[in-house]
């Protein structure tokens, strides 16, 4: 068997990070907890999200969790 077919690219955590926050829509974060979460490096984990605060998907809230982005400015960061 293949190892590398099983090591997940970097498009699939994209995925599986942005179904968890679909699937749940009041999941707050801090980077530190997504890391842990999805058995993530601290730079990888970062890098993925912030390259989802870049897309829109997620947002840096003023307390340091990443949620969705709503269209409520009361959850969004100053």
């Amino acid at each position: 068997m293949d190892r590398q077919a099983s090591v997940p690219t970097r498009d699939d955590i994209i995925r599986r990070i942005c179904g968890e926050y679909l699937e749940m829509p009041g999941l707050r974060l801090k980077r530190e907890q997504a890391q842990r979460l999805w058995g993530l490096d601290g730079q990888t984990c970062s890098e993925l999200l912030d390259a989802l605060v870049q897309r829109r998907f997620l947002v840096r809230l003023a307390d340091g969790t990443y949620g969705r982005v709503t269209n409520d400015p009361v959850r969004r960061a100053s």
